[in-house]
């Protein structure tokens, strides 16, 4: 999958080509501002609950770090790449869905995706060569029906659902708990989804609370 094409961006989001993951993610050329379009995904369920993924070990960025519900990369393709109704990244959005939980596609239709806003990060993986430096589209799931969820093992090392309280007391305890905690997912839940969006999720269901703007986050 290092060799996989995905979408360099500048600062803007503005496609500049196609680069491979490894590329990408090597910490020598993120030193050299090069930036990937990524993307982020919240799935909440009927109970108004998140859920989360332990990324695999056998990952070579932040492996068994808890994150949000699917992170990755559109590829440089022109289904993924469209802009309009943030199509390209809920594209992906469904493709890697499926390879990582095992949740079928037709559980998860494209409008019930909806697309909130963008960061922009950058964040090293403890010593080692690789890190991240996204321009990360943020998309909240909301299917009709609670999916059924089959993690993929190569990609998940384990699962778990979580309410807004919930949340709250895994990063008040992750140090002592010994919890890693993926740093795009720990910036957007304290920046916007524990503030302000879990408590608007039904207006965020019907198209609410877009935000255009590219925010630009710190560690």
């Amino acid at each position: 999958m290092m060799s996989e094409e995905c979408i360099q961006v500048d600062e803007n989001d503005r496609v500049i080509g196609p680069l491979s993951k490894r590329k990408l993610h090597l910490w020598e050329n993120i030193k050299k501002s090069m930036l990937h379009r990524a993307f982020s995904v919240f799935l909440i369920d009927c109970n108004n609950r998140l859920l989360l993924q332990q990324r695999a070990g056998t990952k070579i960025t932040f492996p068994l770090f808890w994150a949000n519900t699917c992170c990755s990369h559109p590829w440089h393709n022109k289904d993924e790449m469209e802009l309009e109704n943030a199509l390209g990244v809920k594209r992906a959005a469904v493709r890697k869905l499926n390879q990582e939980l095992g949740i079928d596609p037709d559980q998860i239709p494209l409008d019930a995706f909806q697309f909130l806003t963008r960061i922009h990060y950058k964040a090293r993986n403890g010593e080692t060569e690789w890190g991240e430096h996204e321009i990360d589209h943020v998309l909240i799931l909301r299917p009709p029906k609670d999916v059924v969820v089959k993690p993929n093992p190569n990609e998940v090392e384990s699962t778990r659902w979580v309410s807004a309280d919930d949340l709250n007391a895994l990063f008040q305890n992750s140090s002592m708990n010994g919890d890693l905690i993926a740093p795009w997912f720990e910036l957007i839940s304290k920046t916007f989804l524990l503030p302000k969006w879990w408590g608007k999720l039904n207006e965020i269901s019907q198209g609410g609370m877009k935000d255009e703007q590219i925010h630009r986050l710190e560690l």
